[in-house]
């Protein structure tokens, strides 16, 4: 017996064709929706601040005026974490949908994670919840399932446990189906999006991923036939190492050991998953704080030509006196120009300054003024990409933990029963995993200087203020060298901003991969803003770009 779940969204924003697309291109008995990160619990939380009946992904919304008939007619299940902040809301937006189009759907929805009251000073918090109240939505006959804050998983482990009838302590399944979660949580990105190896197919436009669940928790992971992209043992690896830390994979149903994973090419686009297994989840839930953290205001000055370092001392100099009252100033030289350059573009650098202060007429008019009066007594060649605004408010994310008790699980069927969800029972405290041992190292041979993604891929991610760097070989014996050349120390060498930090190297030989978790290096997370590129997402990419003596033999 095969259940069949695809999913139809990553992202708040992702491709709006794609519930159709998955609606129409093949058998399926689950859509799932994934519409919320941390970034989005902000921007959720501040429309919610404009309008009380707001706080939900309205683009689902819109999707399923396409899509509710069709999903009805082929018997699909819709479960979405779209509600947000406000999933009570949306799923009476989705009946209001079902009866103006004449479409008979059971609508429920799951509640319990929203803890705002108790963190009186933060714009939204709420806890990462299971898919056991997805469960019992579904056992009770409902069509579509609104969530707020579960965990990306629980959209692929609630509907798995309602169909095989799992309990929660059948540990192994459910990590099997966090496992399957985990893969398709981000659509295309297990399908050759955001691929390091993506000039292995045609990426162009990449279908949307679905996985074919056994009872037993394995599984295989595919796309429906004739969609773009490509499914192999990299795309799913690349997947499975993104926003993760160690071997133990931890959350409200389970803790997957994702040093148990085995993966195998099935077939063309199919890749099998086995052997994951699971122990008790930890006794805590983690629970997502969005803080707004003040206002933020940015300019980048065009320095082109000669003297380069000059004119960006002169500028900062004239800056000065707008500055004094900031609490955070921070320039930044990049180097983009060129000698000779062929264009005017090619021979320009840009300084970029960024100020941030509780205070908006601190980072608005303070420094517009500042800036837009050096026009024509600054630096030669002086102009800005943008004026300067008044400055934007940013946020600021935090992770604490509670006792599953502390939160009321409820799972409100369709007919408006209300049904608690009672807390995990069996729970184990977290426990750091053993090291495994390394392969055998490759035999001394001569070497060549050359970029580290020759011979293996990498992807990156954000987890609150930390990024993660998973780096996967794709032969035995490039795992042999990576395992043993690619230490913390030797990461913090090619990566200088992760020098001052705590850097954790985990090990994962069943998938050939290492994954390095880099402390603070996003600052207070996404909102905040904190580096050039805040979630991390090129991270990976730019430790592949960097060189090192790399055996002729995997060259």
């Amino acid at each position: 017996m095969t259940l069949r779940i695809g999913n139809a969204s990553g992202f708040y924003g992702d491709r709006f064709d794609a519930m159709r697309e998955m609606l129409t291109g093949g058998d399926l008995d689950v859509l799932t929706g994934d519409y919320l990160a941390e970034l989005t619990m902000l921007i959720l939380g501040r429309d919610r601040l404009k309008d009380p009946a707001a706080g939900y992904a309205r683009t689902f919304l819109r999707q399923l005026e396409d899509c509710l008939g069709l999903a009805h007619e082929r018997g699909v299940k819709i479960v979405t974490n779209a509600g947000g902040l406000n999933p009570a809301g949306l799923a009476d937006a989705v009946r209001a949908l079902a009866d103006r189009l004449g479409i008979p759907v059971r609508v429920a929805h799951v509640e319990g994670d929203d803890l705002t009251a108790a963190h009186p000073h933060s714009l939204a918090a709420h806890a990462y919840l299971g898919g056991f109240g997805i469960a019992a939505c579904l056992r009770a006959g409902a069509d579509v399932v609104v969530t707020g804050r579960v965990t990306d998983a629980a959209l692929v482990t609630g509907p798995a446990a309602a169909h095989f009838g799992w309990r929660e302590t059948d540990h192994d399944r459910l990590a099997g189906a966090v496992v399957a979660g985990h893969v398709l949580e981000c659509g295309a990105q297990a399908t050759g999006g955001n691929y390091a190896f993506f000039r292995d197919g045609d990426v162009r436009r990449p279908g949307f991923p679905l996985a074919e669940l056994h009872e037993d928790g394995s599984c295989v992971i595919t796309k429906h036939s004739g969609t773009g992209g490509f499914v192999d043992v990299g795309t799913v690896t690349a997947q499975l190492l993104y926003e993760t830390a160690g071997a133990a994979y931890a959350g409200p149903d389970v803790t997957a050991r994702l040093d148990t994973v085995r993966l195998g090419q099935d077939g063309p686009d199919r890749v099998r998953i086995e052997g994951v297994r699971g122990q008790a989840p930890p006794p805590t839930l983690k629970v997502g704080i969005n803080k707004l953290g003040g206002f933020r205001n940015e300019v980048v000055f065009v320095l082109t030509g000669l003297d380069i370092e000059a004119k960006a001392a002169l500028v900062r100099e004239q800056m000065e006196p707008a500055l004094g009252k900031a609490a955070d100033v921070r320039w930044e030289l990049v180097r983009t120009d060129r000698p000779d350059a062929p264009s005017e573009e090619t021979a320009s650098a840009l300084l970029r300054l960024v100020v941030r202060d509780p205070d908006q007429e601190v980072v608005g008019r303070a420094l517009g003024g500042a800036a837009v009066e050096l026009a024509l007594a600054s630096y030669p060649g002086f102009h800005v990409l943008a004026p300067p605004g008044k400055g934007s408010p940013y946020g600021a994310f935090e992770d604490v933990y509670v006792p599953h008790g502390a939160v009321d699980h409820v799972a409100v069927l369709h007919d408006g029963r209300r049904v608690p969800v009672p807390p995990a029972r069996d729970t184990a405290v977290l426990d750091e995993v053993p090291q495994p041992p390394l392969p055998e190292p490759l035999p001394p041979g001569p070497t060549r200087n050359a970029p580290l993604g020759l011979v293996v891929g990498a992807r990156s991610g954000d987890k609150g203020g930390n990024a993660n760097v998973g780096v996967w070989a794709r032969t035995d014996d490039a795992w042999r060298w990576l395992a043993h050349e690619l230490t913390a120390d030797r990461f913090r060498e090619l990566i200088p901003e992760s020098r001052p930090l705590k850097v954790t190297r985990h090990v994962l030989p069943n998938l050939r991969a290492l994954n390095f978790v880099v402390e603070g290096i996003l600052g207070a997370g996404v909102a905040d803003r904190h580096r050039f590129d805040p979630q991390a997402k090129a991270l990976g990419e730019w430790l592949r770009s960097r060189h090192l003596d790399i055996p002729e033999a995997l060259l």
